[in-house]
């Protein structure tokens, strides 16, 4: 009998399968078509502070082995989040979740991440700092060091779960926000996020998407995605959540390889609604293929 239980800092999961923030919705939905506490945990659809109704449309674009998205992080407020979505979720989820917080300003990150502190089912609080910083000409916290930091340490002063950094991909240089972020106080770091993509409608001559910009995520980007948890795992001693094209058991693996303690599905959610379910059953077959005891054993085993 194999084991795929794994562990996340102090938190321990019965196995690595998490579906990905922005891919899950507050997971009601899912729970209609199986019994979500197959899953390791559940990373809810990104909050903040205010409602947001999201960009306008069309903000999906269909791309080879993937998507682009401009959703806009819609979301009906942290308020709304705490009061009716979470209470709705523990009825059909019994294991500790994942909130993704996002922010335009540190003040609001701080505000969110406080409320969410205070929420017994949440495990970590997940930052995903790809957001525009409206007080620094939109540049995104994600994209420069000394933002990250300061993002992470404003939310650990508030805080007393976990906190995991998720960061984006766009960058020159991930290893030196993971690792400011770390240095910061980040208990965890999850990677990666989309990456900037554009498709063009050749019949009208124009971007498909209104933003004409978006989040290219799907199968296409896991080689890139392994290769980013591998050289931030290598270079931080914290956990690290894979993401990234995961669409498999067998990418899984090999993502836990790459140095991730757990692994979020993102994408393959959005092709397959069952696929987390399928992951989640293949894996102790896939793990005796590969002579695997214990998935804990294969963390960052690639050097």
């Amino acid at each position: 009998m194999v084991d795929i239980s794994t562990r996340l800092g102090s938190l321990e999961l019965s196995n690595p399968v998490i579906p990905a923030s922005g891919t899950f919705g507050f997971g009601l939905e899912m729970a209609e078509i199986y019994d979500l506490d197959i899953l390791g945990s559940i990373s809810i659809k990104g909050t903040t502070r205010d409602p947001r109704f999201g960009n306008p449309t069309p903000r999906i674009a269909e791309c080879s082995s993937g998507l682009i998205n401009s959703v806009g992080l819609q979301n009906p407020g942290i308020d709304a989040v705490i009061a009716e979505e979470l209470p709705a979720l523990r009825k059909v989820f019994h294991k500790p979740i994942i909130a993704n917080i996002s922010g335009f300003s540190i003040d609001e990150y701080t505000e969110c991440c406080a409320k969410m502190d205070k929420e017994e089912q949440v495990g970590i609080i997940e930052v995903n700092i790809s957001c525009p910083n409206v007080h620094n000409g939109g540049m995104a916290f994600g994209t420069d060091p000394k933002a990250a930091a300061e993002v992470t340490a404003a939310v650990k002063a508030v805080t007393t779960k976990p906190v995991y950094i998720k960061l984006t991909p766009n960058v020159t240089d991930i290893v030196s926000i993971a690792k400011a972020c770390e240095e910061a106080g980040a208990d965890g770091l999850t990677l990666i996020n989309t990456v900037l993509g554009m498709r063009i409608d050749t019949m009208r001559r124009r971007p498909v998407i209104a933003n004409k910009m978006g989040g290219f995520s799907g199968r296409a980007v896991f080689p890139l995605a392994v290769r980013m948890v591998y050289q931030v795992s290598k270079a931080c001693s914290i956990p690290v959540i894979g993401c990234g094209g995961v669409a498999t058991a067998s990418d899984v693996i090999e993502m836990m390889m790459a140095g991730a303690s757990a692994v979020q599905v993102g994408a393959e959610n959005l092709r397959n609604p069952y696929a987390c379910k399928e992951i989640v059953e293949a894996l102790p077959a896939e793990m005796e293929r590969l002579h695997i005891a214990a998935l804990r054993d294969i963390i960052g085993v690639v050097e």
